[in-house]
């Protein structure tokens, strides 16, 4: 096949290529992608992981790391440039805050047409409005073609915050694999089915995501209910900057018999299934992939009404959202699951179904191909 006669190629550009739910995004579509619409390749500004680089199951991908250093290193630029060179591709896709610079370089390699996604927030910016971190997006506006936030809220926030046109933003939300996010079978829930409530909360430990509440919570419903120490367990799966501080804490609360961190796991939706309820208290979020796999599992979705989780989670229906301002909002709502079954599975049926029906990898691979042929069109 000729060089002309190629499908264009896209270089998928992120900071680190590891577990996360932006870069568990991006493999996503990296492997479903037609092969014969769009070439793939990934462009990792620090890196990847040995375990997750092998997710990518498509042996036509090239996987090149910058092997950018910490903090300023300016000769990371021109690496970039060379990379770009080479791969010559018809559109450049970065990704939040740590690559949007790197839009610049696209227009100095001649890239014709570039994409930039906004996924979610930093730990550092849980609002987006560091002044630092304005300046720098403000400034990488005019290399970008189009945005595409993860959400409606994040798409407000670019007009409003980086001040985007509303022409240049194709908003588009994540998918998720609901054949590998799927309820507990009978045969399942019938070998965990001793009287234990599980509730499970998956994410990265940051100040954002917020699990000290969580472990408060689970505190205060204990001293409500003394009777639930035998029969409440509460298991925080990820790492991150906060672990020693959070495992301190859950011996300072005296959490030892009902609290479990397991760290980073390969075996998410495995433990997905061994849930009852899902939680995500996070101080502000962009879309949640994790709320989507718990949807996906058939899991009821207890969350803070912040960033993106009320356009996944519906109230009431597939799940409840509190106040975070409201200091015992958390706990109400853990309360509320606790003392009614029959309404955890009706939300966690009604879950599936809604991710069944718009969050499915189907439609995220379709929306993305919209955005993709909109751009080479009018190359």
């Amino acid at each position: 096949m000729s060089a002309r006669s190629r499908p264009p190629l896209v270089a998928q550009v992120i900071y680190r290529l590891d577990y996360g739910g932006l870069e568990n995004g991006v493999v996503n579509l990296v492997n479903r992608m037609p092969a014969e619409r769009y070439r793939q390749a990934v462009v990792c500004l620090a890196g990847f992981g040995r375990e997750f680089r092998s997710r990518i199951r498509r042996d036509d991908v090239e996987i090149v790391s910058i092997d950018k250093l910490p903090g300023k290193d300016p000769a990371s630029y021109l690496r970039m440039w060379r990379t770009l060179r080479r791969l010559r591709p018809a559109i450049v896709h970065t990704r939040n805050l740590g690559t949007v610079d790197m839009q610049w370089v696209a227009v100095a390699a001649g890239v014709p047409r570039r994409v930039h996604g906004e996924h979610g927030w930093e730990a550092s910016d849980p609002q987006g409005l560091s002044p630092r971190s304005l300046r720098i997006r403000r400034a990488c506006r005019p290399a970008v073609h189009r945005y595409v936030p993860m959400s409606r809220d994040l798409a407000d926030w670019l007009q409003s915050a980086v001040h985007v046109p509303a022409s240049r933003i194709r908003q588009a939300y994540s998918g998720v694999d609901t054949a590998r996010f799927r309820p507990a079978t009978t045969a399942e829930l019938t070998a965990r089915a001793d009287g234990i409530l599980r509730i499970g909360t998956v994410g990265r430990l940051d100040p954002v995501k917020n699990h000290a509440a969580l472990l408060r919570s689970v505190r205060s419903i204990l001293d409500r209910r003394s009777a639930l120490g035998t029969a409440l367990r509460l298991t925080i799966v990820g790492d991150g900057p906060q672990r020693p501080a959070l495992e301190s804490l859950k011996r300072e609360l005296g959490l030892q018999g009902q609290v479990e961190f397991t760290g980073t796991r390969d075996d998410t939706a495995e433990l997905m299934r061994s849930f009852d309820l899902f939680v995500l208290a996070s101080m502000n979020e962009g879309i949640s992939n994790t709320i989507l796999e718990a949807m996906a599992t058939g899991l009821p979705v207890l969350a803070a009404r912040v960033g993106g989780n009320p356009e996944l989670v519906v109230p009431e229906v597939t799940g409840l959202l509190y106040d975070p301002a409201d200091g015992d909002g958390l706990t109400a709502g853990l309360m509320r699951y606790l003392d009614e079954p029959a309404l955890r599975e009706a939300h966690g049926r009604a879950g599936r179904e809604r991710v069944l029906a718009k969050f499915s990898l189907d439609s995220m691979i379709q929306r993305y191909l919209e955005i993709y042929d909109e751009l080479t069109c009018a190359a």
